[in-house]
């Protein structure tokens, strides 16, 4: 999940009748989660469902309305009388066809402050931009720019400019080719010689959307007055992406003013951005109390709406429906259950008390949570701490554990199909995993700083594709050790005691290859002569990705399998 720093210097300023720990204990209540404290530093963990956390300005917002400094909607002030214009060629629609844009003026900024416009940059341009392929940010000195300016395409791959990473020109070809963000993110506009580009009257080249900004227009402390441009396959999505960098800007004290997007060519397409109009949603009394057990009346819930930065009063006409204004950057806001939450958070998620439901009968554990226990209860007995991750992991994770097969030993273990979630909405959650593995590393990755030894292990699913185009699904257990005696005898003895201690069971291995491991100090998991799952010892390639500092060992056993046995 994507994480916010936020400095407690901030915080101390923001809120001096408060100490840092008072609101450390705050903020896992505007649904957040600390990943941890370092040098002055909070590392805050934020849901990609709600990307006007994108920084630590909109994570402080809710903050304030939660501690009742600020209540109801921010105040947000949009001068209307633009004489900024951005002329679009209609030829953009063959590659990228929409772009917003807004100015901001008379602003200060620092290094923090620049560090968290490049942080929410990157959040947007990786959550609701999909890795840009939906929408992508650009920020520029304003400055620096000869208006109007033109959103338009160029059909040769010679066009050179100085992009905002390199000190020399480069035509669009080089850059595609040879930099880091072409080509990462090249294939997005790869539609023949067609390339967009933002260019002011003068042809200097503003952006090459959504590759890389140029090197002209760049920010720094120095700069006051700022042009932001958003390119988009979406014109909602666009809005929607402009909308929080505004608030943001906004917080940070700049002034805003529109821009003018002219279509050459379709004056209905012609609009003023950014749009950061509320909207309005009616919600029924009832409706919110039934959905969270409680009783409250309507002056309650108007203030807990007012206190998640929201406006509410109850409808003349009937006063049973609560009408709540929704600011325009809280975009993960959509239907009436969505305030229900809000309302929730508004009342204090601490104030709740816990009850059984009157109709709550005692059941039982199944059979396979009992075995799950005894695998469990076994596994803490050998001096083993037990982690939980989630089904869906990354696919950078696990491209750094390189998990993949590469004999002919058993088909089970091949990682090669792997199964991906189809627009996903965060990176983080890309892919369910087919191995529990890369979910240990990470983890140990996470915690370098810790006393060693480590030992790891967790009990989850994984998943592999079938030849019926379904999904089988396997309750694996995984166990990482992890300091310097993490050798090939060691994971092994693990696995022995493991299935000795739990069930009586003799395993036995045999030699296969498997580009996690090291060669030569990895085998297959016999049981009944039956491959049950896999162990050895961690290749030092995949040890120095995850930047793990011990030698590390691990083992996965396929537990639907033995039950099958």
């Amino acid at each position: 999940m994507p994480v916010v720093n936020l400095e407690t210097s901030r915080i101390q300023r923001l809120f001096p009748k408060k100490k840092v720990n008072e609101i450390l204990d705050i903020l896992p209540f505007i649904g957040v989660d600390i990943e941890g404290v370092d040098d002055g530093t909070i590392r805050i963990e934020y849901n990609p469902n709600r990307p006007d956390f994108s920084s630590d300005y909109g994570i402080l917002r809710s903050l304030r309305g939660i501690m009742e400094i600020e209540v109801g909607i921010p105040k947000f002030k949009l001068s209307q009388k633009s004489q900024y214009i951005v002329n679009v060629d209609p030829m953009v629609d063959q590659v990228r066809p929409y772009i917003v844009a807004l100015v901001a003026k008379n602003g200060m900024l620092d290094d923090l402050m620049i560090k968290q416009l490049i942080g929410m940059q990157e959040d947007l341009h990786n959550g609701i931009g999909r890795r840009r392929k939906k929408a992508s940010i650009g920020i520029h000195n304003l400055d620096l720019i000869n208006f109007p300016v033109s959103y338009s395409i160029v059909e040769k791959d010679d066009f050179s400019f100085i992009p905002i990473d390199r000190t020399s020109s480069n035509t669009i070809r080089q850059i595609l080719d040879e930099s880091e963000s072409g080509k990462k993110y090249g294939h997005i506009i790869n539609h023949g010689n067609k390339y967009p580009l933002i260019i002011d009257t003068k042809e200097n080249v503003i952006s090459f959307p959504p590759i890389i900004n140029g090197l002209l227009t760049k920010i720094d402390k120095e700069t006051s007055n700022l042009f932001v441009e958003v390119t988009a396959n979406s014109q909602r999505i666009a809005n929607d992406t402009l909308a929080i960098v505004a608030i943001t800007l906004h917080d940070m004290g700049f002034e805003l003013q529109t821009v003018s997007i002219r279509y050459n060519g379709d004056s209905d397409k012609n609009l003023i951005t950014p749009k950061m109009d509320p909207r309005l949603i009616d919600i029924e009394i009832d409706y919110i109390n039934k959905t969270i057990g409680l009783d409250l009346d309507a002056n309650k819930i108007i203030k807990c709406l007012e206190k998640a930065r929201f406006q509410a009063w109850a409808k003349e006409d009937n006063e049973k429906i609560i009408c709540c204004m929704v600011p325009r950057y809280r975009i993960d806001v959509v239907n009436p259950i969505d305030l229900v939450e809000e309302v929730l958070i508004g009342y204090g998620i601490y104030n709740l008390t816990p009850a059984l439901v009157p109709t709550t009968l005692v059941g039982q554990q199944n059979s396979l949570s009992l075995y799950l226990n005894v695998i469990r209860q076994t596994l803490i007995g050998m001096g083993l701490l037990e982690i939980v991750n989630f089904d869906l992991i990354s696919r950078k994770i696990q491209n750094m554990a390189i998990l993949t097969t590469e004999s002919d030993n058993n088909d089970d273990y091949n990682r090669n199909n792997i199964l991906t979630v189809e627009e996903t909405k965060s990176i983080e959650h890309e892919i369910l995993r087919p191995s529990l593995i890369p979910s240990l590393l990470y983890c140990l990755s996470h915690n370098v700083h810790e006393e060693y030894p480590q030992k790891l292990f967790e009990i989850g699913k994984v998943f592999q594709p079938n030849n019926s185009h379904g999904i089988n699904e396997y309750w694996c257990t995984g166990v990482a050790l992890a300091h310097n005696g993490a050798n090939f005898t060691a994971i092994k003895a693990a696995v022995q005691t493991l299935l000795g201690t739990s069930f009586g069971k003799v395993i036995s291995t045999k030699p296969f290859t498997n580009s996690a491991f090291i060669n030569g100090r990895c085998g297959v998991i016999l049981l009944d002569d039956k491959p049950i799952g896999m162990m050895g010892e961690i290749s030092p390639v995949v040890i120095e990705n995850f930047r793990i500092r011990m030698p590390v060992s691990c083992f996965e056993i396929n537990f639907s399998k033995i039950l099958d046995l």
